[in-house]
């Protein structure tokens, strides 16, 4: 299996330029403490759009490989698709496999967390299997993403989109932490659903904190890996029994100290207890 790091977390401009700085910095943060392929979110295609052989100049002097966009899908089943299949042709000029996408929300101020829906989640099938055939077109997997807060969270939620979507387009995403938030154990997940698993993300899980939080502040209580409570060499091998052997991907939306620390102690956390 092979580790990256999702970068998203070092752009916090709006000026293009800038960002484009603070992505070089997170290419090289990861590459120095060992990651040799990163993530980010689909939106760093606005600023190469125009020449997307300029990222690809970045990341060989930087000496990584970004193997994975991250999109998200809102309920307008045509725009979401627009949008995400121009993602889709970014991500193959650049030389990515896979997409991650997920739901970005249910777009009102009503619960995080809900019953299942079946008429947002058959919006989100929709958009999945439309876009899983134009990707595997251009040789990219979609995966999707479970996710805290959205119509695809609980286990019941996840069960009906695996039910209404195409394995030959469609792949999961599973995440550790929002796994660990659906009430989910992360293992038996894998283990359910490890033929249609083709990208991971790794999250630890502060299950005191989470114990105290209500709603969104559930995030708050993700960490780096070991200073939570979430199992990795259970997922590990986990993975391995289902014949997984691609890219196990840390994410850390709020880092504790700074990005770099936290992808730092996940670093030495994956190569000194899982190995990797």
């Amino acid at each position: 299996m092979k580790v990256a790091y999702t970068g998203w977390t070092w752009i916090n401009s709006q000026d293009p330029e800038t960002a484009k700085r603070m992505l070089e910095q997170s290419f090289k943060d990861c590459k120095f403490l060992g990651y040799d392929y990163v993530e980010n979110f689909a939106f760093i295609r606005d600023y190469y759009k125009d020449d997307p052989q300029e990222l690809v100049r970045l990341t060989e002097a930087c000496g990584v490989k970004l193997v994975n966009l991250y999109g998200h899908f809102t309920f307008d089943v045509e725009k979401s698709l627009e949008i995400a299949k121009a993602q889709i042709d970014f991500l193959s000029e650049i030389g990515g496999s896979w997409y991650n996408c997920q739901n970005g929300g249910f777009g009102d101020d009503g619960p995080s967390e809900r019953p299942t829906n079946p008429e947002m989640i058959d919006k989100m099938c929709q958009v999945a299997n439309e876009l899983g055939a134009y990707a595997k077109e251009k040789g990219i997997t979609v995966c999707f993403h479970p996710h805290y807060g959205t119509c695809v969270f609980s286990q019941s939620d996840i069960d009906y989109f695996a039910a209404h979507t195409k394995p030959e387009y469609v792949s999961f995403c599973l995440d550790t932490a929002h796994t660990t938030l659906a009430g989910i154990n992360p293992a038996k997940l894998i283990r359910q659903y490890g033929d249609r698993i083709a990208f991971m993300h790794l999250k630890d899980v502060d299950t005191y904190a989470l114990s105290k939080a209500e709603g969104p502040a559930k995030m708050a209580s993700f960490r780096a890996l070991g200073h939570g409570t979430v199992n990795f060499p259970e997922v590990k091998a986990a993975l391995e029994e289902v014949g997984y052997d691609g890219v196990l991907c840390v994410e850390l939306d709020r880092p504790e100290v700074c990005n770099f620390h936290s992808a730092e102690v996940s670093r030495i956390y994956i190569k000194d207890v899982l190995g990797l």
